[in-house]
């Protein structure tokens, strides 16, 4: 079987028609994105809705939004175009927020809490030829107890527009009896270690680098190691992707892997982040993951590729995914085009502005704060922290965990740690972003806004993992024209670039020989009242142009110790 997967972008064309699983591609499945019936009354689904956009979203045609606890109907009527004899029908939600049970032609599936993770139900037994219905119940409450992320009812500032509902792909999939239910890859510098979960032998064929002829494995136990006799390492600058296929029994997929590793080490006795066994300066922005028209769903899967390129031509080669997690395409659309990520957990737990940024933001470091973050919410994100590791883990450009971002339901950092490193050992883990530093993390991260940044001493390598805010906004292009959120107000666009040059030649690149091994600044692109972004809300303008800015990146390099790019 040839592979699904295309080099040139996504996998099937259209508004999210992309197979939503691009590292697990068989030929056999369904999209039902599209129009469902909706409503808040389950007598009376008299309103259509697109899926997979959010219902406060202008995408999915409702474009309102509801008292918190609403209860939402979802109904889909379909006919199953996938064949019943002898094999399994899989039903798919990408992500539903927050608490969702769906039922099959009137019978009761399944339920599942958490609004950011993806989650299947087997439905064979359920469905026939002909016609079928999925009804889908879900509320949300906004429950702190659950991963919540930058939701808030009363939006404003760094909290956004709450989301509810379907907000990612749901589709049907055709198995045999006996499939593979999970692949899970970890990679280094020179071996690929596939572990297939369901299945215990099977056949993986490799396509060959660079014109050499492609490679053969079998799995054993259902584990596999690839070992490619000359290595062709992936980094920003290189995103080179290995292709396979796995054939196990009546079982059939395509996926890919890199080979890459990151750690760190020391050079010249100075802390630093290594790719591939050599100083690598990490150039990122905070991506928050919003959009003007589908609020968390881009308009189509495009949209993520064009954010990434844009921000690589400004010379940009790492994305700060900030609490939220995105569909599979974007992380895909990473591994591809060659952009690193720094993925953020999503937070539980409560947010207290004096205790969680007033205090620290004065310098003062609080200890976690077991008893403020209750039993449910403690197990929840311990969960949903491990289930996201599993969901994502085999996706290459991911090089760092953020478990906890400026104290946001923190409790146990050392503990969790230790525990994500046991489950992930390959990648590093910025155990608390900005501050309530414990003493296990691979990097000593901060956060710096209304300072000058200064050089930090420590045993770790420095991250500088927020920074930045600049606001210059063109409010024909804000969502909230009257009202601007940011750390320092430009006027004029000539400002803007004038100022934020000056931000990286004047204080990021001295830092560099001094530790500094990378630094995100805030942010990819406006998002409701804060107009920070190097980008607007609504995508149409960029506020500072490649040629403006893209000589910045091979200094940073330099100073790092590797050659200019």
């Amino acid at each position: 079987m040839r592979s699904l997967l295309t080099r040139e972008g996504e996998i099937t064309g259209g508004k999210w028609e992309a197979y939503p699983r691009p590292q697990m591609v068989r030929e056999g499945w369904q999209n039902l994105n599209g129009l469902w019936d909706f409503g808040t009354d389950p007598e009376k689904m008299n309103e259509e809705i697109l899926v997979p956009f959010c219902p406060e979203s202008r995408l999915s045609q409702i474009e309102r939004t509801f008292p918190e606890g609403t209860r939402f109907f979802y109904r889909k009527v379909f006919r199953l175009e996938l064949p019943l004899d002898g094999r399994r029908i899989l039903l798919h939600f990408g992500a539903a927020d927050q608490i969702c049970e769906v039922f099959v032609n009137g019978e009761k599936t399944g339920r599942h809490e958490g609004g950011y993770l993806s989650f299947s139900f087997d439905i064979t037994a359920l469905v026939h030829e002909g016609g079928n219905e999925i009804r889908a119940e879900i509320v949300d409450d906004l429950s702190h107890d659950l991963p919540w992320g930058k939701q808030k009812r009363a939006r404003g500032g760094m909290w956004y527009t709450p989301v509810s509902g379907i907000w990612q792909t749901v589709w049907l999939e055709s198995v045999p009896k006996n499939y593979v239910k999970r692949l899970e890859i970890r990679t280094s510098e020179t071996c690929a270690h596939v572990r297939a979960e369901g299945v215990t032998e099977g056949v993986i064929e490799v396509e060959g680098a660079e014109g050499e002829p492609s490679l053969r494995f079998f799995l054993k136990n259902g584990e596999a190691d690839i070992l490619p006799p000359s290595p062709h390492l992936w980094s920003p600058e290189d995103p080179f992707l290995y292709r396979f296929t796995l054939k196990a029994g009546e079982d059939e997929l395509s996926s890919y892997f890199a080979l890459r590793s990151f750690q760190t080490g020391l050079e010249n006795g100075i802390p630093r982040l290594l790719l591939n066994g050599k100083p690598y300066f990490f150039n990122g922005l905070l991506d928050q993951g919003y959009f003007s028209d589908g609020i968390y769903t881009p308009a189509s899967p495009q949209v993520y590729t064009q954010d990434i390129l844009r921000m690589k031509a400004l010379g940009f080669n790492t994305l700060r995914k900030h609490i939220k997690i995105e569909p599979e395409q974007f992380y895909y659309d990473c591994d591809r085009l060659g952009m690193i990520v720094f993925q953020d957990m999503v937070n539980c737990g409560e947010y207290r502005f004096f205790r969680d940024t007033a205090l620290p933001t004065l310098g003062f470091n609080l200890k976690d704060r077991h008893g403020r973050v209750s039993a449910s919410a403690r197990e929840n994100f311990t969960a949903a922290m491990e289930e996201t590791v599993r969901q994502l883990g085999s996706h290459p450009s991911i090089a760092l965990w953020t478990i906890f971002n400026e104290g946001w339901g923190q409790f146990d950092a050392d503990s969790l740690y230790e525990r994500l490193k046991k489950l992930d050992p390959d990648r590093l883990i910025d155990s608390t972003s900005g501050w309530f530093e414990q003493k296990k993390s691979d990097v000593t991260s901060r956060h710096v806004y209304f300072r000058k940044v200064k050089p930090v001493r420590s045993e770790r390598p420095f991250l500088l993992s927020e920074f930045g805010g600049y606001v210059y906004q063109i409010p024909e292009h804000s969502a909230v024209p009257d009202k601007v959120y940011g750390y320092k107000k430009c006027k004029t666009r000539e400002d803007f670039v004038r100022d934020l040059r000056a931000l990286y030649l004047e204080q990021i690149l001295p830092l560099i020989p001094q530790g500094l091994c990378g630094a995100v600044y805030t942010q990819v692109s406006d998002v409701e009242e804060e107009t920070n972004g190097l980008l607007t809300y609504d995508r149409r303008k960029a506020k500072i142009r490649p040629e403006e800015f893209a000589d910045i990146a091979p200094l940073l390099q330099e100073a790092a110790g590797c050659k200019a790019l």
